[in-house]
């Protein structure tokens, strides 16, 4: 079967890389099939030429399928500049620690233009095309609960006691893998030693978890994301 039989409809790309490798394998939308790889270097950094190489050697001007990448190769597929704190988000104008919690709504990010916003190089890739893992996303927001905890408060002392083996900075920074993040969610007793505004985005959070970046997606999902948010930003004014 060529890949032109792989229909973007019913099928994505995943990128992945780390500093000394760089591959790409083919996902079934529904997940009824197993994944396909399609290339993969152990020579290849994660640099913006090696992904430009990738996509032209399987030809993806021509399908056009969806992409699943994190936020490090959004940077490469889109051209931007890694690191920069003033425009960081390929889909919005915001601007990061000016008004991040204060401001919800921002100007859209209609083009990608080469010199403007954080853009250096020449987009790779629509930015229509892009989609964001679950994982990841679920990745970021445990980090963001963690590090709004009172450090010598119960719930904190609670995650150090029960994962012995990672370092004090990373327990700290919450960085977590998706296995530590389900052993989380199954703990029934984690939540008994949270105060009221741990409870609240923690319940906030697992809201989003199971109706939004699960297998099911309420039509209200909106309601609790923004919900989420605001425990959030409650949970931070509270150290």
């Amino acid at each position: 079967m060529g890949l032109k039989e792989y229909k973007p409809t019913e099928w994505r790309i995943f990128i992945d890389s780390c500093k000394r490798s760089l591959k790409c394998v083919l996902l079934h939308n529904g997940n009824k099939f197993a994944l396909i790889p399609i290339t993969h270097s152990a020579q290849l950094k994660e640099e913006y030429e090696n992904v430009k190489l990738v996509l032209e050697t399987i030809n993806y001007l021509e399908y056009q399928w969806p992409i699943s990448v994190d936020l490090k190769m959004v940077n490469f597929l889109l051209g931007q500049q890694s690191g920069y704190m003033k425009y960081p988000c390929f889909i919005c104008m915001c601007r990061a620690k000016q008004l991040h919690w204060e401001q919800d709504i921002w100007p859209v990010r209609n083009s990608l233009i080469v010199g403007k916003a954080n853009v250096i190089r020449e987009p790779l890739v629509s930015k229509d095309k892009i989609i964001l893992p679950p994982l990841h996303i679920k990745l970021g927001m445990i980090k963001q609960f963690v590090k709004a905890l009172d450090k010598e408060g119960n719930c904190f002392n609670y995650i150090c006691r029960k994962f012995t083996k990672l370092s004090m900075e990373k327990l700290e920074g919450g960085i977590f893998d998706g296995l530590q993040i389900r052993q989380f969610i199954k703990d029934t007793d984690f939540i008994k030693v949270m105060t009221v505004p741990e409870s609240k985005a923690w319940k906030s959070f697992m809201l989003v978890v199971e109706n939004f970046l699960g297998n099911h997606k309420i039509p209200n999902y909106e309601k609790n994301i923004q919900n989420m948010l605001t425990n959030f930003q409650t949970l931070r004014e509270q150290i």
